[in-house]
């Protein structure tokens, strides 16, 4: 992992906004923002404010909990962009992946689905899932989990898949509409046939 990673942890709170999207974490980003601005002013602007030995106490104490914060974020930087990697869980992208191409859809959903519960952000796992959705009719959710996908900031490299992937389902849902308007333009005609000239037939 770039070690030009863990410079996101010198701010509390933002890796986990950056990197994951928690906005749990907005407030502790925020806190600190204003807790630094605040002791900025305080010390160098407007001295008299506060006594220099409040100030300097304040300092201190945040300093404290500034540290904590960080080696928290040091030490939980790897879940938070490679969770499958970090994790003790074994991974069982590849193992879904050779039942998918096996054509084992059932085991092949349920293995990705163990990988999304390690990693619920991941692009591929989810592209293959929405495939399962598509090729055992579940349409419905497939276009949802596409739908998660293109939300996804990490999912800017899977563009291409993404969009093939679209336009599979698209043909899959013109096939399976086109059955049922075929029945209703039958149903139309046979309605539309006049009682009278069937019977003088």
């Amino acid at each position: 992992m770039d070690k030009r990673l863990y410079l996101s942890c010198l701010w509390p709170g933002l890796p986990e906004l950056w990197y994951r999207g928690r906005l749990s974490s907005l407030p502790i980003a925020v806190a600190f923002a204003a807790a630094l601005n605040f002791w900025l002013v305080v010390r160098y602007l407007f001295p008299a404010l506060m006594p220099s030995g409040l100030v300097t106490m304040a300092f201190w104490v945040g300093a404290m909990l500034w540290a904590v914060c960080v080696w928290h974020a040091i030490r939980e930087l790897p879940h938070l962009i490679a969770p499958r990697l970090a994790t003790d869980e074994p991974d069982y992208f590849a193992e879904a992946h050779l039942a998918y191409l096996a054509d084992d859809l059932a085991t092949a959903e349920e293995l990705f689905q163990d990988v999304l519960a390690i990693e619920a952000r991941d692009p591929p796992a989810l592209l293959f899932l929405s495939a399962i959705y598509r090729r055992t009719g579940r349409l419905d959710s497939a276009e949802m989990l596409l739908e998660e996908i293109e939300r996804l900031e990490t999912a800017d490299r899977w563009f291409l898949e993404v969009s093939a992937e679209k336009k599979r389902l698209n043909r899959d849902q013109t096939r399976q509409d086109s059955p049922s308007k075929a029945t209703g333009k039958a149903d139309e005609q046979k309605s539309s046939v006049d009682p009278k000239s069937v019977k003088a037939a």
